[in-house]
């Protein structure tokens, strides 16, 4: 144990700790302010109370956004894993004609034509179709911009899926609809776990598109609602957003957690051909 390794540990050690306190801290804050009776920006021992709880549940929308997003991110989900799955299978097993490239092609348009850029033309579009202020239209956008990305990471998992299971099937009767709900899609389920949780992240977090497209405070999800969450001065209503925020940050981690349980992200289920 000479002095130089014993500075190496030492350092090593601090700068661990440093890392783990910056994330620590806002986890901190979040689990200590909703029930502080003067909460602020800063860390310390709360004052405990659930005035802030019922301040919160009171607000006119706070509870009805949190709705909003759940409706969101559930209809949004469900087209981007539904579409990706079918999608995935099918750029898979049949073979086309510049498969790859279209694929790379689709991930790079959806990498590159979104956020800012694709604003003034989604809004127009969705203007003309009479979709503004419609919570389904908006969950349609939301799932077709993740839809390339999520084509592209399952197709991986179906590839890895031994064509001798869907011949062995088809041997018995099976049709292409019980192929491919019967055998590939549950040898790619953690394929899909890992699909379901990051479309639902994705849509949960979204701020720009139902920002522009849900005009109506009453249909506006909590990330777009977060930004009014203001006292009569104009300042951040500290006695609301711990609360909300902690409301928010819930059905994210119970996702995780049922998925991770039920579901697990284990590659399993196949050998390769």
């Amino acid at each position: 144990m000479t002095p130089g390794w014993v500075v190496r540990r030492i350092g090593f050690y601090v700068l661990v700790a440093v890392v783990l306190a910056f994330f620590a801290v806002p986890m901190l804050w979040l689990a200590g302010a909703p029930f502080d009776a003067r909460p602020g920006f800063g860390i310390r021992w709360p004052e405990w109370t659930l005035s802030n709880v019922h301040a919160t549940l009171r607000h006119p929308f706070a509870v009805r956004s949190l709705v909003n997003s759940l409706v969101l991110c559930l209809v949004a989900t469900a087209v981007t894993t539904t579409f990706a799955a079918t999608a995935a299978y099918a750029l898979s097993r049949v073979r086309i004609p510049g498969r790859d490239a279209l694929l790379y092609v689709l991930l790079l348009l959806s990498s590159v034509v979104t956020g800012t850029a694709a604003m003034v033309p989604l809004f127009v579009l969705m203007l003309q179709l009479g979709l503004i202020d419609s919570r389904f239209g908006t969950a349609l956008v939301i799932a077709g911009g993740m839809l390339p990305a999520a084509i592209f990471i399952l197709k991986d998992f179906v590839d890895s899926v031994p064509r001798s299971y869907e011949e062995s099937a088809r041997v018995f009767g099976a049709s292409p609809r019980q192929v491919l709900g019967h055998v590939v899609l549950p040898i790619a389920r953690p394929g899909i776990a890992t699909i379901l949780v990051w479309s639902f992240v994705n849509a949960w977090g979204n701020f720009l598109l139902p920002f522009l497209l849900l005009r109506d405070v009453g249909k506006q999800p909590a990330a777009v609602l977060m930004r009014t969450l203001q006292d009569e001065g104009g300042s951040a209503d500290l006695t609301v957003i711990p609360v909300f925020s902690l409301l928010y940050s819930i059905p994210v981690v119970l996702l995780y957690l049922v998925v991770s349980r039920r579901y697990g992200f284990r590659f399993h289920g196949g050998i390769k051909s």
